[in-house]
């Protein structure tokens, strides 16, 4: 294999490659509304079909509780290394609707980029490796055996996928796990993803009086749920941007001077993030840079505020119930289920006497840091340098993939989150693209992760 050869099939195969991807981001698989539930499964379908016709073995489409796993493989030798190749079919909802450009699930191609939801979070990513494998087989063979797993629930907390993989464990022997459900820094500066954060996700419920009261008559005289629940919140940081949470940075595991040290060489420009961004400045914990605030603190977010009368016009109410979700990104040492436990009695323990407040935790998701010294990195490490022609740079993430320690705990496999996505593909939010180079730049570099893993194992 080298990489004439590679960028000879891609270059004779590119079309059909972009239009299978458009294929498959036209279902809308938003695993979240039940309404799109024919459409989950649609693609999980479609997806199995693309992995029959070039030629992977024993693909099934396993049923779930919820919904099905894509699973497949291809053995040319068992003395092989095996790559585990995990991604997910299911988007999220493409709501704000109003705010798309374009149709969310009527791709289109502009500025050499992609736009739908799930361009680039997973279904492009995912993708990628589907093509990677076919270029392989299709060329100079696979180095390596692969195993694809590709879940329909990674959206809404892929409740199902632990179950699937306990009962599987020794169809899913492997010797590692390939992600590439991640991102780098730019198109001209590779990079690892060696870190993700964890995720603990709360929805805390203010209840008031027992019924709706009317302004003028109560107002002044009743704990208004949603003037408390802002204070609330508002008393979960202090003027620093520090959680005041007692005992929620107990199990921090600080980053060395010498790794931040690292973290600061990659580009990064505050003007243009701010730019990107359409605000006039950042704001974040005080003593840390804008992306160390991104990657390798822990943070407490409010995703979803409501309560109250808000249609059309006034209506001079004091609402019973406030609600809000909230959600705490986790850095290495932090547990998700301690974390919501001090979250949750935090919260219960400052309301006033005037309401009660019931919390309810929802999906979360262990840290995670991949071993820079791990044969697994090393191949991704060399691949990259061969497609890119630089050294790609080791980074954390900001963003969490709860799966990823299921699987190590479950499976024993370590990781390789190999991503091509930028942080300005909008991904969760209107307007998601993936560009185009980037797709294909992920065909051509992961065969080289499976050649070099195959020589180095």
């Amino acid at each position: 294999m080298n990489l004439n050869s590679v960028d000879n099939y891609i270059s004779s195969n590119k079309d059909r490659f972009l239009e299978e991807l458009i294929d498959l981001l036209k279902v809308p698989s938003v695993s979240a509304d039940p309404a799109y539930a024919k459409d989950v499964v649609r693609a999980a379908e479609l997806l199995a079909s693309r992995l029959t016709e070039m030629g992977i073995d024993k693909v099934e489409v396993c049923p779930t509780a919820g919904y099905p796993i894509v699973y497949g493989e291809k053995i040319v030798d068992e003395k092989l290394p095996t790559v585990l190749v995990y991604g997910h079919y299911d988007v999220q909802p493409a709501d704000p609707i109003e705010l798309w450009d374009s149709p969310p699930f009527e791709p289109v191609i502009k500025d050499e980029k992609i736009y739908a939801r799930g361009a680039c979070d997973d279904k492009g990513q995912m993708y990628m490796h589907v093509k990677a494998v076919e270029l392989m087989l299709k060329t100079t063979g696979l180095p390596c055996n692969v195993k694809f797993m590709i879940e329909g629930e990674q959206e809404v907390g892929s409740d199902n996928l632990g179950i699937f993989v306990k009962a599987n464990t020794e169809r899913l022997k492997a010797d590692l796990v390939l992600i590439s459900d991640t991102g780098m820094i730019a198109n001209d500066v590779p990079s690892i993803t060696v870190g993700l954060r964890g995720l603990s996700y709360i929805e805390v419920e203010v209840t008031g009086p027992k019924r709706d009261l009317h302004s003028g008559l109560y107002g002044g005289a009743v704990g208004n749920p949603i003037n408390v629940l802002c204070d609330m919140i508002a008393s979960l940081m202090d003027e620093n941007k520090k959680i005041t949470i007692p005992g929620f940075y107990n199990d921090v595991i600080e980053v060395s001077a010498e790794e931040r040290a690292q973290m600061a060489k990659a580009p990064f420009s505050e003007e243009e993030y701010c730019k990107e961004l359409n605000m006039a400045a950042t704001q974040g914990e005080a003593g840390y840079s804008t992306l160390e605030r991104a990657t390798i603190r822990p943070t407490l977010d409010v995703n979803g505020i409501w309560g109250g009368y808000t249609g059309e016009g006034a209506k001079t109410v004091l609402p019973s119930k406030a609600f809000a979700k909230i959600s705490c990104r986790l850095v290495p040492g932090q547990d998700p289920d301690k974390i919501t436990d001090l979250v949750v009695n935090h919260l219960i323990s400052i309301a006033p006497a005037s309401v009660k407040v019931k919390a309810r935790p929802h999906h979360g998701g262990q840290p995670y840091l991949t071993p820079i010294d791990f044969t697994g990195y090393k191949a991704a490490h060399k691949a990259m340098e061969t497609t890119f022609g630089k050294t790609p740079i080791p980074m954390r993430s900001g963003g969490s993939i709860p799966i990823v320690a299921m699987f190590e705990q479950e499976l024993g496999l370590k990781y390789v989150l190999m991503g091509f996505g930028l942080d300005s593909d909008a991904i969760h939010s209107p307007n998601e693209h993936f560009g185009i180079f980037n797709y294909l730049k992920g065909i051509q570099t992961i065969p080289f992760f499976y050649k070099n893993l195959a020589e180095m194992s």
